[in-house]
């Protein structure tokens, strides 16, 4: 760590540049010091006692410190795009297991991580990628619909939730969104037209998307089985490989339904497709 301190310092000066005071950006490269230095644990207290800090120095900068993540996460991709010069986006999905009920978006799902059921969150990201390397430049927390209220009619339900939520300091606005969703919303950030940062009051506000080129997307049967999705993609005119299941049906694109004759002796068949 002492040999590449350096090289880490200006990465983190060039990353955290957008940070309005240089006690944030101070922090934030202890920050990333302490996910990089030797140590299975990457919890506050562990990450402080082996970088010789005061953990609430990390603890402050993380959970209170009024500062941006959009801004740094735009200039992380702006440089993978400089560096790597990727060749397509890859969305995918990571599963963080948890013990207990509290993290924001906490719930029992499928984890990838896992290759099993069990209590997690789960991450959606977009990497930009070449055949040697991958940058995440872009991530969304799905939240499960045991985390919005708009999502239940039952009044102690609702309830419940909003008190988890308030815990939790989810802002109103962020709800239940499909993880094929957030993945359509994160290209849209990414590729987006930059409309310029602007400045309210100390802090600096992204102000549109961030100008990236558009690449082909790719994606795994999670994504790709979901025609919504696939089809978010052809509207916004970005070409994709995704893969689909084996049981996924395809037809030509001058295929058109169709239904074969009522007979009155059986019950109506459903529409099928044939080829025109």
């Amino acid at each position: 760590m002492e040999q590449v301190r350096p090289r880490l310092e200006a990465f983190a000066a060039e990353m955290l540049g957008g940070l309005a005071r240089s006690d944030q950006r101070a922090k934030g490269e202890l920050y990333l010091r302490g996910l990089l230095v030797d140590g299975k644990r990457k919890s506050m207290q562990p990450m402080a006692a082996r970088l010789g800090v005061d953990h609430q120095q990390l603890q402050q900068f993380v959970t209170s410190s009024t500062w941006d993540h959009v801004v740094v996460r735009k200039r992380v991709a702006r440089w993978a795009d400089d560096v790597l010069d990727p060749e397509a986006y890859v969305i995918d999905d990571s599963g963080f297991p948890k013990d207990g009920s509290d993290s924001p978006g906490v719930a029992r799902m499928y984890s990838g991580t896992l290759g099993k059921v069990g209590n997690c969150q789960i991450g959606v990201s977009v990497h930009a990628v070449t055949d040697a390397a991958s940058v995440a430049i872009n991530w969304a927390l799905f939240l499960p619909e045991s985390w919005d209220d708009t999502t239940t009619t039952d009044a102690d339900t609702g309830a419940q939730i909003r008190r988890r939520r308030a815990r939790c300091k989810i802002p109103d606005a962020v709800r239940h969104r499909e993880k094929w969703r957030l993945a359509l919303d994160m290209l849209d950030q990414v590729t987006g037209a930059p409309a310029g940062d602007r400045v309210e009051g100390e802090h600096r506000v992204d102000g549109g998307g961030w100008g990236l080129p558009r690449r082909t997307i790719v994606a795994d049967a999670g994504y790709g089985d979901v025609t919504g999705f696939r089809l978010g993609l052809e509207h916004r005119g970005l070409h994709y490989v995704v893969a689909v299941k084996g049981s996924t049906s395809a037809y030509s694109v001058d295929s058109v339904p169709t239904a074969p004759a009522y007979s009155g002796r059986r019950s109506r068949a459903t529409a099928r497709t044939r080829a025109t």
